[in-house]
């Protein structure tokens, strides 16, 4: 299924793309011999599917016996096929939908090499960080930023998902910030840069390497222990539906994380107290800095679902 298209809308395609998959394995793919090498258009862990599969590289041999269509193909039930494949599917970012209008339109063109990322000096753009003309990327993991953060910034924690997570935390079709990436040195600020781009967003104008010069703030966490004490207008669970389904906080609402932002409609209004959380903690400190830099009080779960389970089991 086209979770590009079910982003920007268009949920019905993804009947017609699982009909046309089945077909493509049944009249293309299994047509051919079994020596034949298969090499993956995505991997493990890619937003674009579920459970996609970890091997890099496989045969047209080995599917044919042992993926989980197999049994499908073999009994020609394509009507299985279809609801085994859309069951449970992830949920679709938010900022799919802005990928296709860029893909179908042609990406700007930025030139190459592209320039280098110059330094810039906290005291000369304190004034803009204040105003949200310039935001800070965070690029540390979330315990050092719940130990302190610039006002404003968003948290992007480390390079493995960082195209994902500035997709969910900047818009660049509604945003007119710059970017100023907070990073060790310039090369590591540049290849945070150039995976920014992978998703379109290409606001990026510089970096920053320590706090010096900056208004500060820390973000607000809550212990577990002090959860049920606590009075909060809203229990949102970041996490996808499929693990909102699997098990979840009692008086939850899920909203996934990459969808969180264009969705703010199901939000209580910006001046009440929202709790967030997701598995472990990283996505709910990056939905979580998103949230706080459209002016809603967002108070973290400290550890998230898997705190929370522990706890509840002791």
């Amino acid at each position: 299924p086209d979770l590009l298209d079910e982003a920007a809308g268009g949920i019905d395609t993804r009947f017609a793309g699982a009909r046309q998959l089945f077909a493509s394995l049944k009249n293309v793919f299994l047509r051919l011999p079994d020596h034949v090498q298969v090499y993956p258009a995505h991997g493990a862990g890619s937003a674009c599917g579920k459970a996609l599969g970890a091997l890099p590289a496989t045969t047209v041999g080995y599917e044919r016996s042992s993926a989980w269509w197999a049994p499908y193909l073999r009994n020609n039930d394509e009507q299985g096929f279809i609801d085994e494949l859309l069951e449970g599917q992830p949920d679709a970012h938010a900022y799919f939908a802005r990928m296709k209008r860029q893909n179908k339109a042609g990406p700007a063109v930025l030139g190459h090499p592209l320039a280098p990322l110059p330094e810039l000096q906290g005291s000369d753009i304190a004034d803009e960080v204040r105003s949200g003309e310039k935001i800070i990327v965070d690029t540390r993991h979330h315990s050092e930023v719940h130990d302190g953060t610039v006002e404003g910034a968003v948290n992007v924690p480390g390079i493995d998902k960082a195209a994902s997570y500035i997709a969910w935390v900047f818009d660049p079709e509604s945003d007119t910030a710059d970017l100023v990436v907070l990073a060790e040195d310039q090369e590591k600020a540049e290849d945070f840069r150039n995976h920014f781009i992978r998703v379109g967003v290409d606001e990026t104008v510089g970096y920053v390497t320590s706090f010096e010069g900056l208004p500060t703030t820390s973000p607000e966490v809550l212990a577990q222990d002090k959860l049920e004490g606590f009075s909060y207008d809203m229990l949102l669970d970041l996490r996808n539906k499929t693990e909102h389904a699997d098990g979840h906080i009692p008086g939850s609402v899920q909203l996934s994380g990459g969808r969180v932002l264009w969705n703010l409609d199901q939000l209580p209004d910006a001046d009440a107290t929202i709790v967030t959380y997701c598995q472990s903690g990283v996505r709910n400190s990056v939905a979580g800095s998103a949230l706080r830099r459209k002016g809603y009080n967002i108070v973290e779960l400290e550890d998230s679902y898997l705190g929370w389970l522990d706890h509840t089991n002791k």
